[in-house]
């Protein structure tokens, strides 16, 4: 993965984790976020007024999905398939 510098994101290869494929790495600052997301990493509600990331797939960004920071870094080592308890 490459660093995008206006962003402060990555961009590049999803290796893991429900994107799957190309994505973009945007930074979500804590003024920015005002509605409580729930973490595909952890299946966790991401509060609000707290910094976190929001990945959007490259083809497909109406498949945007929020992300804890440390979430986000070990995606490739979590279990599967927790479920999801809104779905």
């Amino acid at each position: 993965m490459t660093t995008g510098e206006d962003t402060g994101g990555d961009t590049g290869e999803d290796t893991g984790g429900d994107t799957g494929g190309e994505v973009e790495v945007r930074r979500a600052q804590p003024y920015e976020a005002r509605k409580v997301y729930l973490c595909p990493g952890c299946n966790q509600d991401i509060a609000v007024g707290l910094g976190h990331l929001v990945v959007v797939p490259t083809r497909t960004p109406e498949l945007r999905r929020h992300w804890h920071h440390a979430c986000w870094q070990h995606r490739a080592n979590r279990r599967p398939g927790r479920p999801n308890p809104r779905r």
